[in-house]
This record gives structure tokens, C-alpha cells and sequence, in this order.
């Protein structure tokens, strides 16, 4: 494999992560807290690729999967669980930038192995591979288990697909590179079909879904230039809707299909005066900056970060920041 420019001894190698996983017999793999495609896919990937090795694996999540990726193989075998207390012979995390980023206690007693491709990893294992330049997790799955001469069965290729389907926001994002589709064509080779695996992840909303991206769009803001648009989910919206928290899942990236929009804010209320953040841009707009400055952190076109306080305040504030990477990017184009 061709390691980045970004990707120092430090920050390890595949190799390194395939010969740490070869002597352990029991493994538990982890991911972040409320997983999203990526997360999924890649904790799956790696468990059918240690199985076959004959290995055994608990896949544990503190969240459960988004509902439109249930109908996939192994993704209602995931463990729901906050805690562990035996974690076998090494522990897994992938996607995740600390052990806290799991919202699972316990996992610090194994040897843990760290795989993640987000600036502003903490290196928290006792081995730790970070490539910043992967599309998604899932590339790198897809590089352990050839490193580790596992065959790339059907349901490895699925999940490595999802994985990164789902975090290239279906290929829109610019962290993309030749590799990203040389291992899609790998997939599809091995059975993966992409339109069906499309329509199961994208067109399989409920009313309540397509409710609250109706109500939601309605009440968008957009700044004055016309580049940031500012949209907003609270608890009384979503219950008026029908809708749950997994419902708002992909409304960020609504408002980008306007030509003319550049970043959009969202805020998801998680409880009184506390917001989840959530961050997407088009092209060199950099809005993990803007996440960063709030403890959070992501790609440079999808982030997020969480917040308190006066949602109006916050709502300046926010637009604020990224209003300086808009003009930064817009100096920089």
C-alpha cells in the first residue's frame, strides 16, 4: 500500500495493524457513538474478514445502526451495549478519535488496536494507524484484509461499499481519489450491486422522515450572500412530525444541492440549551476548522461538534466562523 504524505511512522502502518491482529484469537470491535454508514460497514468488514480467518469477534456499539441499514447482513447481530467487561484477546476501534468517542466504558483494558482517518486522532491505542487522506474507514478495512490475505467475499465487499458509499456523502465529497473507486469496482466484482444497496440506503425513508425535511427546508435560513444556509431540528419540530432522531439523517445535505450554497449548519437539540452540530461545505471551503474551534472535528467538507447555550447566540456565532472560511476559501479559488 502507498501511505499518504500525511501519514507518519508514528501514526503506523497496515502492516503494522495486520501483524498485531494475527497472534489474538478473540477480538471486540468497536466504533463511534451513534454510527453512521461507515462506522457499520467497517466494524462488519473487519468481523466477517476475522471469522474467516477463524477468529472469534463481538461487534459492540453503544447506538443502534440507522434503521435503513438493518436490512444488511450482520448489522442486527450488533451488540447494543455501553459497557464491557471482557475484551478478549485486543480491541478494534475504528472511527473514532478517543476511547470517549465510543461512549463505551471498559474498552481500556484490552490491547487496543486504533484505525481512523479523521484529523485530530488522539492515538489512543497500543497500536494506532491513521490515514488522513482515506475516503472513508472503510478503504482502510479493505487494505487490512488484503494485508491479512483474507479473500474479499460478498458480505466483506458489501460493508466496505456502505462504508464508503455513505462517507463520500455518495461520492460528492472531495477527499475521493482513483483508489476510493479501484476498490469500489473490487466490490461490485465480488457481488456488491450498487443501485440496490443505493435504494436501501437512500429511498427507504418513512412519512415522518419526509415530513421533517419538508418542515425543516421551510424554515431554512440563508445568510445574506447566499452561500451558508442554517437549518434547525428541535424536539417539538420532530415530535410534531412523527419523526425520530435517525429521520434527520442526511437532511444536511439537502441544502448544498442549491448551486449557490457553499456550507450549511445544522443543529439537532440533544436536550435544553444542548445541540449537536453538524457541518458540511462544498469544494476548499475547510468547515472542520470551524468544528475544531468547538471541541469536534471530521473532514474538511463534513463535520461536527456539539454546543450549549442560546440557540440564537449560537446561531451568530456559528455563522460567523464559517463565514470566515467562506471568505478564506473564496480568496484562496
Amino acid at each position: 500500500m502507498t501511505m499518504s504524505a500525511e501519514t507518519t511512522a508514528a501514526a503506523g502502518t497496515c502492516a503494522g495493524v495486520a501483524e498485531a491482529i494475527r497472534p489474538h484469537q478473540r477480538f471486540v470491535i468497536a466504533a463511534h457513538m451513534r454510527p453512521d454508514g461507515d462506522a457499520v460497514g467497517s466494524q462488519l468488514a473487519m468481523a466477517y474478514a476475522l471469522r474467516h480467518l477463524g477468529k472469534e469477534v463481538r461487534v459492540i456499539s453503544r447506538d443502534p445502526a440507522p434503521p435503513p441499514l438493518l436490512v444488511f447482513p450482520g448489522v442486527s447481530d450488533i451488540e447494543i451495549t455501553n459497557r464491557v467487561d471482557a475484551t478478549g484477546d485486543a480491541v478494534i476501534v475504528m472511527e473514532s478519535s478517543s476511547l470517549v468517542r465510543t461512549g463505551v466504558a471498559g474498552l481500556e483494558q484490552g490491547f487496543v488496536i486504533n484505525i481512523d482517518h479523521h484529523v485530530g486522532n488522539t492515538m489512543f491505542g497500543d497500536v494506532n494507524w491513521l490515514e488522513t487522506s482515506a475516503a472513508a474507514c472503510g478503504e482502510m478495512v479493505f487494505d487490512v484484509v488484503e494485508a491479512l490475505g483474507v479473500p474479499l467475499t460478498y458480505e466483506i465487499a458489501l460493508h466496505v461499499y456502505i462504508a464508503i458509499l455513505t462517507d463520500t456523502g455518495s461520492f460528492h465529497y472531495s477527499n475521493i481519489a482513483p483508489r476510493t473507486f479501484d476498490i469500489c469496482r473490487q466490490c461490485v466484482l465480488a457481488g456488491v450491486q450498487p443501485s440496490a444497496v443505493a435504494s436501501s440506503v437512500f429511498d427507504s425513508c418513512n412519512m415522518g422522515r419526509l415530513r421533517l425535511f419538508g418542515a425543516v427546508l421551510n424554515q431554512m435560513q440563508v445568510d445574506d450572500s447566499g452561500r451558508l444556509a442554517t437549518i434547525l431540528v428541535d424536539q417539538r419540530l420532530a415530535a410534531t412530525c412523527h419523526a425520530t432522531d435517525e429521520d434527520a439523517d442526511g437532511l444536511i445535505n439537502v441544502p448544498l444541492t442549491a448551486k449557490e450554497i457553499q456550507a450549511v449548519v445544522f443543529f439537532k437539540e440533544a436536550g435544553p440549551g444542548e445541540w449537536r452540530v453538524s457541518l458540511r461545505s462544498k469544494g476548499s471551503v475547510d468547515i472542520n476548522a470551524v468544528a475544531r474551534e468547538f471541541g469536534g472535528g471530521g473532514h474538511k467538507n463534513a463535520s461536527g461538534c456539539s454546543a450549549s447555550g442560546s440557540i440564537e447566540e449560537l446561531k451568530a456565532l456559528f455563522r460567523q466562523k464559517i463565514t470566515t472560511q467562506l471568505d478564506a476559501a473564496l480568496r484562496r479559488d
